[in-house]
């Protein structure tokens, strides 16, 4: 299996997306069960199709844009297996002038801190993708500070779903998720015992932008990402941030393919209120710094 080294020439780039999900492998196999899919689908007004991996890699490629690909281990929540992170991996391998693999683990594994030391030594990945809400799991808990220890001395960087989500919602009690698990409030006390790990809050933090902006200001080791929503329903308080005060620590990402950064990208222009001048860290100078490209 090849490990993965990024081959990606920032110049030659427009955009470095961070939030990508690959939602089936080669095999068909889908990284949810059919009805979180469908309540996905539902809540975010899509059917368009779930492209595989090399498909995500040609469809950035055209853009002229790096992505972050992942997907989420949440077995023990969902009894779902999830997909291969090691054929994430390999896959982007293949494809590394456009892909940079981010791993997952079910914190709730008793083998999760051996199966992130392996995808980090084996498979080259470059952070890690937790959600709190489908993976059931406290992020401020201690039972999972032998983890973020490992992420931190490997360097790799850990990025948590915040906020609300469409997986489970409109199922009868939301399938069992719990909304809560994911207020960013949770990630204040992960970023302050462990500095110097990098921590991305993804997406507009819906019902809890503040919290989010609070611990963003407050930690230098977190950043935000600005995916999920489109920019037209961005809070504006949090604008006024990736204007100014954060705008060293703002992320473009879209969060593929349930919304798209074409999307994305034509919303911006025509609603979002961001100063040309923040638009070039936002879209890709703050990743191309957060995950050591163009070195």
């Amino acid at each position: 299996m090849t490990r993965y080294e990024p081959a990606i020439d920032l110049d030659a780039i427009t955009a470095i997306d961070v939030h990508v999900h690959i939602e089936v492998d080669g095999h068909g196999h889908a990284s949810l069960p059919g009805d979180l899919a469908d309540a996905a689908a539902a809540y975010f007004s899509t059917d368009g199709p779930n492209p595989d991996l090399d498909s995500v890699a040609a469809y950035y490629r055209e853009r002229r844009m790096a992505a972050v690909v992942f997907t989420v281990d949440a077995e023990a929540q969902l009894g779902h297996a999830p997909l291969s992170i090691a054929e994430i991996a390999e896959g982007a391998a293949r494809n590394n002038d456009v892909l940079i693999p981010f791993g997952s683990v079910d914190p709730r594994r008793p083998d999760a801190l051996d199966r992130a030391r392996r995808l980090i030594d084996e498979n080259g990945v470059r952070g890690f993708k937790f959600h709190p809400t489908v993976q059931g799991f406290d992020p401020s808990h201690e039972a999972h500070f032998p983890l973020y220890e490992a992420l931190q001395e490997a360097g790799v960087v850990a990025l948590f779903h915040t906020g609300q989500t469409g997986i489970g919602a409109g199922l009868p009690g939301g399938r069992g998720l719990l909304l809560g698990l994911s207020n960013p409030i949770l990630l204040d006390p992960v970023a302050a015992r462990f500095p110097d790990l990098q921590i991305i809050m993804a997406h507009p933090s819906v019902p809890w932008q503040d919290e989010a902006l609070a611990v963003a200001t407050h930690k230098h080791n977190t950043w935000i990402d600005l995916s999920g929503w489109s920019p037209k329903y961005f809070p504006e308080s949090l604008v006024r941030a990736a204007n100014s005060y954060l705008r060293k620590r703002v992320l473009f990402g879209s969060d593929f393919p349930l919304l798209t950064p074409d999307r994305w990208m034509r919303d911006a222009e025509t609603a979002a209120s961001f100063k040309p001048e923040a638009m070039p860290g936002i879209l890709k100078d703050n990743a191309a710094r957060l995950l050591g490209l163009g070195r």
